[in-house]
């Protein structure tokens, strides 16, 4: 585990809607810290494809640079780290299982090297970004996969899920006189914050179900009894 003055800085892996709804009921291990590199290991299978320790590693490294974490480039990953990476990385395969079967929610021209630009401004320039991918025996391809994924999860979580999460104005009203903290505010941030809480338990809804109907299996110390979701 990382020393305090290295890893401190580091925002937690407090991932966005997509890993909380999805996981707010599901208990996972905490692994040991990783100490060097390790050799490969499988951590988990997601319809049949697995996801190694490397890979989980290194997507991990890749989400939290990308939500500011700039210090996880080279900062040792400790269990907690690795666990919310897991979850993350099930849950936008989970959400993308469908999606890649009939090749839907494709990203638009130029998104993804948007994406890895910024991906690239975040940790630093190119210089830093080179460094990264030296230590972490990758390329930019790799990180492209990553960031491409994740586009591809939230987008097709939010194509079926939007429109039943829409909120009338007459619900918001009745929300805003329920709500003590929310009679203050102007009647279309309650709307958006009830949109809000809506989406997220349809997200939560979505992916159970999704659960229900793919082979999820965790290995290693990240195994609940039996290994299956």
């Amino acid at each position: 585990m990382a020393s305090p003055a290295s890893h401190s800085n580091q925002p937690r892996f407090r991932c966005q809607w997509l890993v909380l709804s999805l996981f707010s009921t599901v208990a996972f291990g905490q692994p040991a810290p990783t100490q060097g590199r390790v050799v490969d290991r499988a951590v988990a299978s997601v319809d049949g494809k697995v996801i190694t320790l490397t890979q989980l590693e290194f997507e991990t490294r890749v989400q939290l640079i990308n939500r500011g974490g700039t210090e996880a480039a080279f900062a040792s990953l400790d269990g907690e780290d690795l666990t919310q990476g897991l979850q993350l990385a099930i849950a936008q395969r989970l959400a993308t299982i469908e999606a890649d079967r009939f090749d839907a929610y494709p990203l638009e021209p130029g998104e993804l090297e948007k994406a890895v630009a910024d991906f690239t401004n975040r940790i630093g320039g190119e210089g830093r970004l080179q460094q990264f991918l030296d230590a972490q025996e990758a390329d930019v391809g790799d990180v492209g996969l990553v960031l491409r994924r994740a586009i591809r999860a939230g987008r097709a979580l939010e194509g079926r899920l939007r429109l039943k999460a829409n909120v009338t104005e007459a619900e918001a009203k009745r929300a805003k006189a329920d709500v003590a903290a929310w009679r203050s505010l102007p009647i279309d941030t309650v709307r958006q914050l009830l949109a809000k809480e809506r989406f997220d338990k349809l997200v939560q809804q979505e992916l159970t179900q999704a659960r229900k109907t793919n082979d999820v299996r965790l290995l290693m110390a990240f195994a609940p009894d039996g290994g299956v979701l």
